[in-house]
């Protein structure tokens, strides 16, 4: 008994003994990692657990553990397991934790409905490479420092928990008045649009309480909607708990607010919450203007959130590789469908799971902040098929018994990548829906920069654009190319199909909103495919186009050809146009989008046999008001001049003395006389800087000193050089493009910390129709160009992305994607075949080039 304790508490403590300097207490500020590994999905839930490195706080998978230990010799993890067992719910939630054994804080990899599963954690120290086990808590055998820190490491919050405190995920809890909430049955019925605070004037942020109807409007929120606090004042007069906010009613859920727990809470019976007051969820639209025509979708119409995740049909569910869904974070579904689109092309598969031991191997001492590394996890992740695998026969025939059943680890969660992706940057960081195609251009800025210059996956997607400029009094031209991964089409609502149905909608609308009544069933623009191809090929006009021939400012039009194009074409839909309120509202279009498309006529030409070239000239320098006209004491000047020194050196003389009067302008002369420009004109300093390499600087205007053109910057960043350093160059070479590279590659960047200046990487957003290109014209696809991959202009369409809601900024995405000849729907973690794919209802198009054949 006693004695032999004793002994082996001697042992195991002198066991630990040669790993003691190496086991850290993790300090505020630490991350630990212990829900996911860094290299895999593997969790404590997984059959292998999780391995907690004691020394940097890295979570490791079972296969993954051996190579953290190898790199860095540590040699103490613990080891975390969780086991689940299902619960039969027999009538009322049991007390999940009954048990007391869980003690791992973790987001779980199963849905909200914790009642259904009872667990058990199980931790353990375990020391490489012997996998000698100690299991814990062991209080008398382990040294203080090591027992410490074991605690330390287990009430740790997990990794992400600390950083995205807002996220709702994890946060928001089930109100505890919604079951028991009692409404008033007082007749008050909702509309669907027009809605205005009870007490003011106020027509956003408004609330509708869940008890008796009243339409009130909220405080002033950090996200700036404004409002007079009346929701509030209603509850601290009638303590009725819950509200839910009325412009935020989707399919799919609803914003609630618990007055009385002062936070946001999941209201489980919202949508019969919301028809006690004749509200139908599934109706509701996200609308971000009251009454706009993106709103509630009248009845009979289905609504795009139907048709898009076509949620009528019973859609089968696949599994296997490439077939994984990824959950969603909250609003992260923007990052889910640019990813599974991107994972679906064999460039980047190849360079990231093809290559994924080799990227692991090398992958720096923190792999959770290594670009290479989380794109090779999530890719693994969707392409290895261990994340999706169809549901055993029993559960099959649980979910039968109890429709919801839902089985275990349906898809991957892109936390990790996430974070590393957004760190940094504004708005993807945030927990707010973002739009799709920033993203797409944030992450093939990220694949270019993390690739450093060598040849890399966003190469499929780089062209060239040739663009034409005219001056159309002279008729002379001008051409230049650029480098771009998009092209935007426009959508000319004035070419709708059904356009006398849209205007009398139109007129209806207007009626009904004079006279308060509920709008009119909307009306979809339909829009040919090839008057969006008409309208993308026009000459448009270039504003405040200076012309060299004429050498003044006059009227210029631009036309844009593809100088190359790309093996993967990418459109997007210009769909979104900013409201009076500068929100991103969506134009309700549908487009028959064609599923071959060959754009071989919009190959670039050159320079036309009988065109004349505009002179390559630059305009004048306009200086900026203060320097305008200096302001000089004209009779001073006089005075000085009479007295027989030249004209210009007087005007210096007094401009220089600040006009201080002819006896300190003549101290000037006199100390300037020997000077070799004595009698050049004045020139103030913002003109000499720019003076001697104006003439071969960039066409177009030569920008003054303070920043380089963002077409320039955008060309240099796309090559796979970061912001700061192109910004540098280009000002060191007065904004010459082909200098500013050779100035690149004999000055390297001083620190490479790959992500650092990601704040201010903004993704070479121009769009097919941006101001004259600023770049030279004489960047080809050679050594030093830009690489691309040019071919034949037939595409097939393989993929797109889809937007529901009112504006980027709200909503859900999904994405419909073509694979071994069917049409798969990925909507979040759910992965089934498409019955009907919403050709026409897409926001982001991807195009495959078809082979010559």
């Amino acid at each position: 008994g006693a004695p032999h304790c004793a002994n082996m508490a001697a042992d195991l403590g002198e066991l630990l003994v040669p790993y003691m300097p190496t086991i850290r207490v993790p300090r505020t500020g630490d991350r630990v990692f212990k829900s996911e590994c860094a290299f895999s999905f593997e969790s404590p839930e997984s059959e292998g657990g999780l391995y907690v490195c004691m020394n940097t706080f890295l979570g490791f998978g079972r296969e993954h553990v051996e190579r953290h230990y190898r790199k860095t010799g540590q040699s103490v993890y613990m080891h975390l397991k969780r086991h689940v067992k299902e619960v039969r719910a027999a009538g009322g939630a049991i007390p999940r934790r009954r048990n007391g054994k869980v003690f791992l804080d973790l987001e779980l990899n199963r849905d909200f409905n914790g009642e259904d599963y009872e667990y058990e954690d199980e931790a353990k120290l375990v020391i490489f490479p012997d996998h000698f086990e100690i299991p814990l808590p062991n209080i008398e055998e382990l040294p203080a420092l090591v027992t410490i820190a074991c605690d330390a490491v287990l009430n740790a919050p997990s990794a992400y928990k600390k950083q995205e405190p807002e996220s709702w995920e994890e946060e928001i809890q089930v109100s505890r008045h919604a079951r028991s909430l009692r409404q008033l049955d007082n007749g008050v019925r909702i509309p669907p649009s027009g809605w205005k605070c009870q007490k003011c004037e106020m027509r956003e942020n408004l609330w509708l309480n869940l008890t008796d109807g009243a339409v009130l409007c909220g405080k002033w929120f950090f996200d700036g909607s404004g409002g007079n606090g009346h929701a509030l004042e209603h509850y601290r007069e009638t303590n009725y708990p819950l509200a839910v906010k009325l412009d935020n009613i989707t399919p799919d859920g609803a914003d609630v607010y618990s007055f009385e727990e002062e936070e946001a809470v999941l209201d489980p019976h919202i949508s019969e919450h919301l028809a006690h007051f004749g509200i139908d969820m599934l109706q509701m639209q996200k609308n971000t203007e009251n009454g706009h025509h993106t709103d509630n979708n009248a009845r009979p119409r289905v609504s795009e959130w139907e048709v898009i995740q076509e949620s009528g049909m019973k859609l089968k569910a696949v599994y296997g590789s490439g077939f994984t869904g990824i959950k969603n974070l909250g609003n992260s579904c923007y990052l889910s469908t640019v990813m599974q689109v991107l994972f679906s092309i064999p460039d980047f598969q190849r360079m990231y799971v093809g290559n994924l031991q080799r990227i692991f191997d090398y992958s720096p001492l923190d792999p959770t902040q290594d670009f290479a590394t989380q794109m090779a996890k999530l890719g693994h992740g969707l392409l290895s098929g261990q994340y999706s695998k169809p549901p055993m026969k029993s559960e099959l025939i649980e979910q039968v018994m109890k429709e919801e059943y839902k089985h275990q680890q349906k898809g991957v969660s892109p936390r990790m990548l996430k974070s590393l992706v957004s760190r940094g940057h504004p708005e993807f960081s945030s927990n707010r829906q973002q739009d799709a195609h920033e993203f797409l251009l944030h992450v093939v800025n990220l694949v270019e920069r993390n690739s450093a210059g060598l040849e890399n996956p966003s190469d499929v997607f780089r062209f060239l654009v040739e663009e034409r400029v005219q001056c159309c009094q002279t008729r002379r031209v001008r051409y230049t190319q650029r480098v771009d991964y998009c092209i935007q089409l426009p959508a000319p609502i004035e070419a709708a199909t059904n356009r006398e149905e849209l205007l009398a909608y139109e007129a209806k609308r207007k009626d009904a909103e004079e006279n308060m009544r509920a709008p009119p069933e909307p009306v979809r623009a339909r829009i040919p495919f090839t008057a969006c191809l008409q309208a993308f090929t026009e000459p448009e006009n270039v504003p405040d186009f200076w012309s060299s021939a004429l050498q003044a400012k006059s009227a210029g039009v631009k036309t844009s050809r593809f100088a190359s194009f790309p093996e993967y074409l990418i459109v997007q839909i210009k769909k979104f146009t900013f409201g009076v309120d500068w929100v991103p509202k969506k134009l309700d279009l549908a487009i028959d989008v064609p599923d071959f498309l060959d754009l071989n006529r919009l190959r670039a030409t050159g320079l036309q046999a009988g065109e004349e070239e505009l002179p390559d000239l630059m305009p004048p320098i306009v200086l900026p008001e203060d320097t305008r006209a200096p302001e000089i004491d004209e009779a001073a000047v006089m005075q000085l001049a009479e007295m027989g020194f030249p004209l210009e050196a007087c005007r210096k003389a007094v401009y220089y003395t600040g006009n201080m009067g002819p006896e300190m302008a003549f101290n000037w002369i006199i100390a300037h006389m020997e000077e070799p420009d004595f009698a050049e004109p004045l020139t103030l300093p913002s003109m000499m800087d720019l003076g001697p390499s104006a003439s071969d600087g960039p066409m177009g205007a030569t920008p003054l000193a303070n920043s380089p053109p963002e077409e320039s910057v955008a060309i240099l960043t796309s090559m796979g050089f970061p912001r700061s350093h192109s910004i540098q160059a280009l000002k060191a070479t007065n904004n010459n493009l082909e200098r500013a590279l050779d100035w690149i590659f004999s000055h390297p960047e001083e620190e490479s910390d790959g992500l650092s200046d990601m704040a201010d990487t903004e993704p070479n957003d121009n769009t097919f129709s941006n101001t004259p290109s600023q770049s030279d014209s004489t960047m080809s696809p050679d050594m030093t160009g830009p690489r691309v991959k040019d071919g034949p202009g037939r595409y097939e369409l393989f993929a797109f992305i889809s937007h529901m809601g009112a504006s980027t900024m709200s909503g859900h995405y999904v994405c419909h994607i073509k694979k071994e000849g069917r049409w798969v729907i990925y909507n979040d973690h759910k992965v089934c075949l498409s019955e009907r794919p919403p050709k026409d209802l897409g926001y982001i198009y991807f195009y495959h080039r078809l082979c010559s054949s």
